[in-house]
């Protein structure tokens, strides 16, 4: 079974010149950018080797990727934002 990937590149091509200014410019952006790859590299590696382990637990997985995505997105908006108003 083919498995969709979710990187940050794939999921939001609009923004990866502002991913990699927040990434060099803001440690905490940086780090939630670390922690979605790391997580999505988890989920990824479960479902392309059939690992056996709980449904709830590939669930609870995903369900803190798409809340880290979100909080991503709204810091990304929140620069691309700033550096169009002169704030950066």
């Amino acid at each position: 079974m083919p498995i969709d990937h979710h990187d940050l590149q794939h999921e939001f091509p609009e923004f990866i010149e502002t991913m990699d200014a927040l990434k060099k410019a803001n440690s905490y952006f940086s780090g939630l950018f670390a922690r979605y790859n790391r997580l999505t590299g988890k989920v990824e590696n479960l479902e392309e080797h059939d690992m056996p382990v709980a449904d709830f637990t590939i669930e609870d997985m995903k369900k803190q990727r798409v809340k880290l995505k979100d909080e991503i997105y709204h810091l990304l908006l929140a620069f691309q934002a700033g550096q169009q108003h002169g704030g950066g």
